[in-house]
């Protein structure tokens, strides 16, 4: 199989799986026990949070383990203050949209921060948003489908300087590009494992100290009263060797996937009839969304599934229902288009052989002999 989805998860690394496997059997102990079997299982808690932290750019204090990105997102979307006016940008993951939908319902107000056809937020938009005073604002720092990546750091700034709680959603930038916690200027961001070679099932929210995070878990002191539950440590210390590999392999892996994007672009261009979305923005080197008018996403990504190539239709939301991509909705793209939308998402084992064959097999499929 080809597989290209990595911005949906990625393989477990052969030595997070080496990591892991002294939690899944000898090292069994509650790390909340005082005696020796469970300070042996607490040190290699405080032995991730130091490395993920690290890779963030953050200090260990400042990381609090969760069970993934959605669970961070949610964390911080739920210390918003009551009532508080909500701001977050046209093209966040669903686990931070629903979320907010959500808590409009309940009486907050919310406004959208619109993006300009290449998927970028402006001056312009953040202007706009600033006017209407908001106290929790979330601007994700790389985009899932388009990769896109926007200046968190700038907007951040002019956010504080009002007064609002800021949250970056860094899931899909962490690890790709360097992500530094204090440089951004946010005081919460949310990160996960399996994009990174770790496991599923874990992530972190890295909070600023002194931001009033509201516990959605209750019963038990774990990660400074503010995520109650036994930690999953085998998880962790996977999320902790995931991220440490990823220090040490970033600048290989920006320059190893950089070359297989450009290259792949190169091929798609090519096409009669294809668009590359958002591609004149700064992205991820990872990531290539495209759309081909008329051509159905869904129908095509199972067209490729059948030629062992995995890859991911943009073209409907989470709950399914072949609803365009609101983040191409939102960036103007076509409905229509929108609906035809394949992202493609590279990962350190891809091969420039595979794009061949993808784009020899992709040919075929859109415009057979």
């Amino acid at each position: 199989m080809i597989y290209f989805d990595h911005n949906a998860t990625t393989p477990i690394h052969p030595k997070v799986l080496e990591a892991m496997l002294p939690f899944l059997g000898a090292f069994y102990g509650n790390p909340s026990s005082l005696y020796r079997h469970g300070r042996l299982v607490r040190s290699a808690i405080d032995t991730a949070r130091n490395q993920v932290a690290t890779l963030a750019g953050a200090h260990p204090t400042q990381v609090i383990f969760t069970s993934g990105g959605t669970e961070a997102n949610n964390l911080a979307l739920m210390s918003a203050p009551p009532l508080a006016k909500l701001a977050i940008s046209a093209i966040e993951h669903p686990s931070i949209s629903e979320p907010t939908f959500h808590l409009q319902q309940t009486g907050h107000d919310l406004t959208l921060i619109e993006v300009d056809p290449n998927g970028l937020i402006t001056q312009e938009a953040v202007d706009r948003v600033i006017l209407k005073k908001p106290d929790f604002v979330s601007i994700m720092l790389a985009n899932n489908e388009t990769g896109v990546i926007q200046d968190v750091a700038r907007y951040a700034g002019q956010f504080a300087a009002i007064g609002a709680l800021v949250h970056t959603d860094a899931v899909q930038a962490l690890g790709k590009i360097p992500v530094n916690f204090e440089q951004l200027g946010v005081q919460m961001m949310s990160l996960s494992s399996h994009k990174i070679y770790g496991p599923k099932g874990c992530g972190a929210l890295v909070f600023a100290k002194g931001t009033p995070i509201k516990p959605m878990l209750l019963g038990g002191g774990q990660e400074q009263g503010l995520r109650a539950g036994t930690e999953n440590v085998a998880a962790i210390a996977g999320f902790g060797k995931a991220a440490e590999l990823a220090q040490t392999e970033l600048v290989f892996y920006n320059a190893h996937l950089l070359a297989l994007r450009n290259a792949l672009e190169t091929h798609l261009s090519a096409i009669p009839g294809l668009t590359l979305f958002a591609h004149h923005s700064q992205r991820l080197p990872n990531t290539v969304q495209f759309g081909i008018e008329g051509i159905d996403g869904e129908m095509l990504l199972m067209k490729l599934d059948q030629k062992g190539i995995a890859v991911s239709s943009g073209s409907a939301c989470a709950s399914g229902g072949g609803i365009p991509s609101p983040v191409l909705l939102a960036m103007g793209v076509e409905a229509s288009l929108a609906k035809s939308a394949i992202r493609i998402s590279l990962g350190c084992s891809n091969t420039e052989a595979e794009i061949l064959e993808f784009i020899a097999v992709l040919k075929n499929l859109v415009n057979p002999a």
